[in-house]
């Protein structure tokens, strides 16, 4: 019972980034990238810098005092009011124990500010051949503070701790749990409607291998995946069951109820690329195929993906569809065999983030951004750190500020180091070494060297990363990250930095490991010393964005800490510290909650709030702090006011457009930009080429003054590079796409459409003036294609063409994303 309580586990319910893989073919490589490796940090800023973005900095270092600071010395120093605070937490801290026999707990919140959570403590044992285990389900309505326990509510029945709770989407109050009947083809659930203060039992006649999932736009309906392969659905909230498909390999809930997944045509989920790609919009009365011979299929905002075996040995590729599956195009961008992998990094409506893997065991791979049609690609950032064991990446979007990603890059020496980008992809730049820090003993130079922020690569790594970065969309420029400062991410432990200004500037705000969670809207972190082998007592908190701490003793009796509890969105003023006691005699979970309402004694006014302009170091400046098209100036809680946001916070943002320049615009096929220069470039293999890409079953031609807008970029007049599409008429000739896809009607055209190419064939040939391709939208020039989508070069000019694969395109598909495999592209 020790040992397994030694190694309990805190699971709370959390939002995930979209993210996920495309299915692998084999088993995955060993090698793995070393952390504390030197590495010349300064030629890899140079290959990646943005001109405006180092110039920033540039400025911002010779003039430290330039930046706007929030804290005012009227009302005094900040870490001075927090001094005698021990009397107001000691009234305001709630402990309960739980007396069961358990080795981990679950945690659900139930709605969004309801003070709902639902606790399940599970333990189990295998015996013999079978397996023995109890489970018990507690129920608080104020945050964590007091607990009922509610076992009886569901019959004593044991819960599973996997995938054993599922929250309806919104403040639905529903809750599904699923029991585990082991040795059974048939399984139960208890469903909830009233956030969890009664269930009804319902048998099921299939026992499900994930957890049931909710249509997002209607609670009642029910979607899950049999362990036979079987799909079943329910629209009255689990009381009928209706079994939609066999051989289903993977589901996906879409758009206006819609539902897509793929299936094989002998029952067999193995035989990747063999799979059909269906859709359902009225709950499985009718059922259309939309794409055959699928390796997987995904979703990401308005775009449903496909990667798709091209026919070709292993070879396989990414189709696009923003019309629910009706109608397809080819992603501009390299296909990858059996050892590689396509992930969707993240994706929204107008954009998307697609990682494609390196051939071999590199550890690394590019990142392609999308137009807003989500085909045409353009390099964002090469050798990004994605590990070919496990499918662990560092990309993390700060969504405290808008267009801000973080990640890591395998650089030479096998040294992991990490860019931002503050453009949303456009550039990735080093971060900047926080001024209170001094170089590692690593660094080659001790005055030059840079942050590195430790993410799932550390974790996974079992690195002493208890976190990851953490920022929230109401805590307005507020990172919160471990970290190293050097020349690569250091196996040392980490130190905790915090950013308020969404990763311009960083402060060393904490020694060592610490879990951390923001509440009241940034107005409130703290955090808790990461010490597994040591109990702990106290807990530390800030309300200046992590300037100064204060430490409060929460108990006498100290706990071993297995997480730091918080309800999601960040609005709380509630802290749960979860661990448990180690007694000669016995062991058991408590839980200590924390309210730190009393701590701010007032709410804010209008006079505690003062502008911040976001990307921006001088608010005075008419021409700063223009970033994808526009300047946002906010309403920011100064730092030394110590009042409460409250739960109704709004952010305050005052969006204003910015006249249109280059660097509102990606590079285009063909062009690149030079070192720290905005201006797009041709590249030199290419001058006076015809450029030609598949779109809409076409093929056109494209005419480019090397500009393409970035997606999202709101920018007005100002300089507007012109760019057009000339449309040939002629269709583009791949067996990507299926046939019957393709037909649409068109049939009855295809007597001119044949004249037509004969025509242009022999005007091209006689001129001299089109080069013959092997393959249209295939073949050797799709490979020359995907080799010029590059906004930046080496140091010895255009990178070099990859020797042409003849590769045979096959039909169109899709791709799905699953963070635990290589199934899918998105979650």
């Amino acid at each position: 019972m020790g040992l397994l309580l030694h190694c309990a586990l805190l699971l709370l319910s959390v939002s995930t980034l979209i993210a996920g893989l495309d299915f692998q073919l084999g088993p995955k490589g060993n090698r793995q990238p070393a952390f504390v490796r030197r590495s010349n940090t300064e030629v890899q800023a140079a290959r990646i810098a943005k001109r405006s973005l180092l110039t920033w900095l540039a400025a911002a270092a010779a003039s430290p005092d330039h930046k706007i600071r929030r804290r005012s010395t009227e009302d005094g120093d900040s870490c001075k009011a927090l001094q005698g605070h021990d009397a107001k937490l000691a009234a305001n801290t709630h402990r309960y124990t739980f007396n069961d026999l358990s080795g981990s707990v679950s945690l659900a919140w139930v709605g969004d500010g309801t003070g709902v959570i639902l606790a399940l403590t599970t333990f189990q044992v295998p015996l013999f051949m079978l397996k023995f285990g109890q489970s018990k389900l507690y129920r608080s309505e104020n945050y964590g503070k007091s607990f009922q326990d509610v076992t009886n509510l569901i019959n004593d029945t044991f819960i599973r701790s996997e995938f054993g709770i599922a929250i309806g989407p919104e403040n639905s109050g529903k809750v599904i749990l699923m029991g585990d009947t082991s040795g059974s083809h048939e399984s139960e659930i208890f469903v909830s409607d009233d956030f969890g203060k009664s269930f009804i039992r319902r048998d099921l006649p299939f026992m499900p291998q994930m957890q049931i999932m909710y249509n997002p736009e209607n609670s009642n309906v029910l979607l899950v995946h049999s362990t036979n392969n079987e799909m079943w659905l329910s629209e009255d909230f689990g009381s009928n069951w209706k079994k939609v498909h066999d051989a289903v390999c993977l589901m996906k809930w879409g758009r206006k109820n819609s539902i897509f997944f793929t299936a094989s045509h002998n029952g067999s989920c193995n035989e990747w690329g063999m799979l059909e790609l269906k859709r359902t919009t009225d709950y499985g009365k009718t059922i259309k195929t939309v794409a055959s011979k699928i390796f997987s299929f995904g979703l990401g905002g308005r775009f449903l993906f496909a990667s798709v075996m091209t026919g070709k040995g292993s070879l396989r590729m990414i189709h696009v569809s923003v019309d629910q599956g009706e109608t397809w195009n080819m992603a501009q961008l390299p296909p990858v065999g059996h050892e590689q992998f396509y992930s969707i990094l993240a994706a929204n409506d107008e954009m998307v983030f697609m990682h494609v893997d390196e051939p071999g065991d590199t550890g690394f791979g590019t990142i392609y951004v999308s137009d807003d049609r989500g085909t045409v690609y353009s390099k964002s950032l090469e050798r990004h750190l994605y590990t070919t064991k496990g499918g662990d990446t560092d990309f993390t979007n700060i969504t405290s500020l808008r267009g801000v990603f973080v990640t890591s890059v395998l650089a030479e020496g096998d040294s992991v180091q990490s860019v931002i980008s503050f453009d949303q992809g456009g550039e990735w730049v080093p971060l900047r070494k926080p001024a209170n820090t001094k170089c590692s003993a690593t660094a080659k130079d001790p005055e030059k060297c840079s942050l590195h922020i430790h993410a799932a690569y550390s974790v996974a790594m079992k690195l002493n990363v208890p976190v990851l970065p953490l920022s929230e969309p109401n805590a307005v420029g507020l990172v919160l990250a471990h970290g190293s400062v050097g020349d690569a991410i250091s196996v040392i432990n980490p130190d905790v930095y915090v950013s308020d200004d969404g990763g311009y500037t960083w402060m060393k705000a904490l020694n060592g490991p610490h879990h951390y969670a923001i509440l009241d809207s940034g107005g409130l972190l703290v955090a808790v010393e990461h010490n597994p082998k040591q109990p702990i007592n106290t807990v530390k908190f800030s309300t200046d964005e992590g300037q100064c701490w204060g430490v409060y003793n929460f108990t006498d009796d100290p706990i071993y800490f297995t997480g730091l509890a918080s309800e999601p969105g960040a609005r709380s003023m509630n802290v749960s510290i979860w661990g448990y006691r180690d007694t000669f005699i016995s062991q058991y979970w408590i839980s200590i909650t924390i309210d730190f309402r009393d701590l701010l004694t007032r709410d804010c006014t209008d006079k505690d709030y003062v502008p911040w302009l976001a990307h921006s170091d001088d608010i005075s400046d008419p021409k700063d702090g223009c970033m994808l098209g526009y300047k946002e100036k906010f309403l920011r809680l100064r730092k030394d006011s110590l009042c409460w946001n409250g739960r109704d916070y709004v952010v305050n943002t005052q969006p204003t457009p910015c006249p249109c320049t280059l660097d509102d615009f990606l590079c285009d096929f063909g062009y690149y930009r030079k070192e720290n220069s905005s201006e797009c470039v041709e590249q030199p293999d290419l001058t006076g080429k015809v450029l030609e890409f598949c779109l809409h079953g076409k093929e056109e031609q494209l005419l480019t003054s090397g500009y393409r807008k970035i997606p999202g970029d709101k920018c007005v007049g100002g300089k507007m590079p012109e760019r057009k599409e000339i449309d040939l008429s002629q269709r583009c000739v791949s067996d990507l796409v299926s046939r019957e896809l393709l037909a649409d009607g068109h049939s009855s055209r295809s007597v001119p459409i044949v004249i037509t190419v004969v025509i242009v064939l022999l005007l091209s040939i006689a001129a001299g003036v089109l080069f013959v391709k092997k393959y249209v939208c295939g073949g050797r020039f799709l490979v020359h294609r995907y080799s010029v989508l590059q906004q930046h070069v080496e140091d010895n000019g255009a990178e070099e063409i990859d020797e042409p694969l003849e590769t045979n395109h096959v039909q169109n598909g899709k791709i799905e994303f699953h963070d635990d495999s290589d199934e899918d592209l998105l979650e």
